[in-house]
């Protein structure tokens, strides 16, 4: 996949309102892959919607979603899974991780289906991150930021054209928000996707392409 576009979407939510002042609301846009994109926005302006959107979780908006040629809205079930698994990966703000499992068991989840990395390989992101030692550490005794890298390792493995992050650093520090940005920029650059980063404060330091206010 190489384009994402956007032709006047809106959440239903936001239907008949007229003070909207949204560079993505309603208006025409393209995601390409090899870009970096900046979502800035405020909150309950719609951000995890978009993300939901993308993903086709909801699809309560009008105006058209159209991956490369095809509309979203036309895409079957099995076509969704599909799409997950092989072109769009993503980090959501709530994280979606496994309590009762490990951190390693949660990445090994989604590795089995995608088999997309080695263990070896999946271990030396942990090290990367600075969570190497919490490997084996069951997610639910581990803090919100060391959670965030596990998610983030966990989004890395598979093959991706677009790469979705919701909040992706909320709860780190500079350092660890650093190498984090810098792992998976490495792995993002060797598959040659598109990485679009939505924030409503605190984001990514990276060298975006385009900055997009909701």
């Amino acid at each position: 996949m190489q384009t994402i576009t956007l032709h006047h979407l809106l959440p239903a939510v936001f239907a008949g309102r007229t003070d909207l002042q949204s560079e993505l609301w309603e208006q025409d846009l393209v995601l390409e892959r090899g870009r970096l994109y900046l979502v800035e926005a405020q909150s309950g302006k719609g951000k995890s919607s978009f993300c939901s959107y993308l993903m086709g979780y909801r699809q309560d908006y009008s105006g058209q979603i159209c991956f490369d040629s095809t509309d979203a809205r036309q895409l079957s079930v099995r076509e969704w899974s599909r799409l997950r698994t092989h072109s769009i990966s993503t980090l959501f703000q709530e994280l979606r991780l496994f309590p009762e499992l490990t951190a390693l068991e949660n990445v090994l989840i989604k590795n089995q289906l995608t088999r997309h990395k080695t263990v070896a390989q999946i271990c030396q992101w942990f090290e990367a991150m600075g969570i190497g030692d919490r490997i084996d550490t069951l997610v639910s005794r581990m803090s919100f930021g060391q959670q965030q890298r596990v998610a983030m390792i966990r989004a890395l493995v598979q093959p991706m054209d677009f790469l979705l992050l919701d909040e992706p650093v909320s709860h780190l520090d500079d350092e660890n928000a650093a190498a984090m940005a810098e792992t998976m920029m490495q792995e993002v650059r060797s598959q040659g996707a598109a990485v679009v980063v939505t924030s409503i404060g605190k984001h990514m330091k990276l060298p975006y392409n385009q900055t997009i206010r909701l």
